[in-house]
């Protein structure tokens, strides 16, 4: 029996509904592991379980496969053949052409700032800075880790230029896994009275300055991890002690 007009609209209708409800849990799945990953709670390595997302997100594997997809094309995780879903390893190449992509990116995002954001922005920024430095004497190292991170996507926004903002966002998630995996110097500090000297210069209309305290910063991240091959191994051992013991 053929389907009236009506019916074919109904169902066409239902179908574009079902559609945008997989696009909004596709996204959550992307939000929910990209910010478990940054956070340091999925640590490089880790296997993706696939149904155990399905069955949380109440859909269907080929949904889950879908936003997977999109974390591994930016690189945050990465398929096995044979294998299943990791979460990804940057090889030491990658880990030093993070940095210096970022190191360059975020001297143009100051260039930018300069020119553009307001009193008002930059004042505001200042309180994230504030609010930064009370959760490094009073918060756990989690929102410690989350916060550093934020203040760079912020002042990347006052760019104005989404698209930088988007690239750095990409970059600094990926350097998440790096630290993860290469880190030998875990110090206690999250980085806000840098962050603080960084918005002064600014303030002051000293681009030059904010962008060697910037260089001064971003070389102490570095200086933290050891690019070698050994450092991931270890890392990764370290990691099953800890789970284990």
């Amino acid at each position: 029996m053929k389907k009236t007009r009506r019916q074919n609209l109904k169902s066409a209708a239902n179908g574009a509904a079902d559609a945008a409800d997989n696009d909004d849990v596709s996204e959550r799945i992307r939000n929910t592991l990209a910010a478990a990953i940054g956070e340091g709670a999925l640590k490089p390595g880790t296997k993706i379980l696939e149904e155990a997302i399905a069955e949380h997100f109440g859909v269907s594997r080929t949904v889950v496969r879908g936003a997977l997809g999109v974390l591994e094309s930016d690189h945050l995780l990465e398929r096995k053949r044979n294998r299943g879903t990791f979460v990804a390893e940057p090889s030491i190449e990658q880990a030093k052409s993070l940095f210096e992509a970022r190191r360059k990116l975020e001297w143009l995002l100051l260039e930018l700032v300069a020119e553009r954001a307001t009193s008002e922005e930059l004042d505001a920024l200042e309180r994230l800075a504030d609010e930064e430095e009370h959760i490094h004497h009073h918060g756990d190292e989690k929102s410690k880790t989350v916060l550093s991170g934020k203040f760079h996507i912020v002042l990347a926004d006052l760019a104005g230029n989404p698209v930088l903002t988007e690239m750095l966002s990409k970059i600094v998630a990926r350097l998440s896994l790096v630290m993860s995996l290469y880190e030998e110097d875990q110090k206690d500090d999250c980085g806000a009275d840098h962050h603080r000297m960084i918005i002064g210069a600014l303030k002051a209309k000293d681009l030059p300055k904010a962008q060697e305290l910037m260089d001064h910063h971003l070389a102490d991240i570095e200086g933290r991890v050891r690019l070698t091959e050994g450092q991931g191994d270890r890392h990764t051992f370290l990691a099953v002690l800890e789970n284990f013991s």
